[in-house]
């Protein structure tokens, strides 16, 4: 893993649908980009949805409890 994946990737989001790469093969992280297949047993995009144009902070190293929210994990 990079260590720009090991950061939070800080965005304004308007409101939509998103979907947040969960694997870490997509090369547009932390959005999935369709890189997954099922043999690397990636459970797929996680799908989450703005309702009001925000400030978030994603994971970008994957260990979140939280996704695709960042929970601090990559300071552990």
């Amino acid at each position: 893993m990079s260590e720009s994946n090991l950061i939070p990737c800080k965005t304004v989001l308007k409101p939509g649908i998103y979907y947040w790469c969960s694997c870490g093969h997509s090369k547009k992280m932390p959005w999935c980009d369709g890189a997954h297949t099922q043999e690397e047993g990636c459970g797929g995009p996680v799908e989450f949805e703005i309702t009001a144009e925000s400030d978030v902070a994603l994971c970008g190293c994957g260990r979140t409890k939280n996704p695709p929210y960042c929970d601090g994990a990559h300071l552990k």
